[in-house]
């Protein structure tokens, strides 16, 4: 069964977009990719490779003491704070009032896609900055606008949008990214610990650079995959259905299965 058998088996029950290539940016296959999503955690790529602009710039440095707190600028106006019930990554609340470094809380934000984490990067950086370097990459259709939990900003019709071309793009420059800040950003999405996705369709340790992203009715992920004995591949997956989360996950595994399959001619994925 080929990724488009996958996804004509679900296309009744949502939207489903899929970007498959090389590091060369050229897609060998591709299902409605310039589709936009609600991106979910997926935006905290770029928020990272802001980061590490501003760190190669000298206006950041990795080790500058950030202290932990939970009241935000809202895009909307006002103040928000991220929801903890909806933040699966608990170790930054552990640090409430306390001093970290950045660097911590950027690991914390792509390893265990930390919501609170996210928006202390994100404060740092700059919303405009993080939005910045997803237009460089993408079409203009994807945007951040706004950080996590940001509700008033939600409600206002102000959200963060993400197309699997566009996560493609953004993955393509990392992974052609050969300065320091590209390598630190590659290490931090290969130390992701939620691989129910793209990890979960390709052999046990091969080394996957990926960042996904969930909510209700979402499920994404894009990632870079290296083959032992093939190029590497780039392969992003943005669903927004009524599939139980579970299903959402294996079908992501599932397609990047077919890509594997097809390492070695990455062309005759149908």
């Amino acid at each position: 069964m080929g990724i488009a058998d996958l996804l004509a088996g679900v296309e009744a029950r949502g939207a489903f977009g899929v970007w498959l290539g090389r590091l060369d940016g050229l897609p060998v296959f591709q299902h409605r990719a310039e589709t936009t999503h609600y991106s979910a955690s997926t935006m905290k790529l770029p928020v990272a490779m802001a980061m590490m602009r501003r760190v190669a710039a000298g206006e950041l440095a990795l080790d500058q003491p950030i202290q932990v707190h939970n009241d935000f600028a809202s895009a909307a106006g006002g103040r928000f704070g991220v929801n903890p019930a909806e933040d699966e990554a608990p170790a930054t609340w552990t640090r409430m009032g306390a001093k970290v470094p950045l660097g911590w809380l950027a690991t914390e934000m792509i390893t265990l896609s930390s919501n609170l984490a996210t928006d202390l990067v994100l404060e740092q950086v700059g919303v405009d900055a993080a939005n910045a370097v997803l237009a460089e990459y993408g079409s203009g259709a994807s945007v951040i606008r706004r950080g996590i939990d940001d509700a008033a900003a939600q409600r206002a019709g102000i959200s963060n949008l993400m197309s699997p071309a566009d996560l493609a793009a953004v993955l393509v420059a990392v992974g052609n990214d050969k300065t320091p800040g590209g390598e630190y950003v590659r290490d931090l999405l290969a130390g992701n610990q939620w691989n129910g996705e793209i990890p979960a369709g390709v052999p046990a340790g091969t080394r996957v650079e990926h960042k996904n992203g969930w909510d209700t009715t979402i499920r994404h992920d894009g990632g870079i995959v290296y083959p032992p004995d093939a190029e590497p591949f780039v392969l992003t997956a943005c669903t927004t259905s009524e599939l139980p989360d579970a299903e959402a996950q294996r079908l992501i595994a599932a397609i990047a299965t077919e890509a594997w399959q097809h390492r070695h001619d990455l062309e005759t994925v149908r």
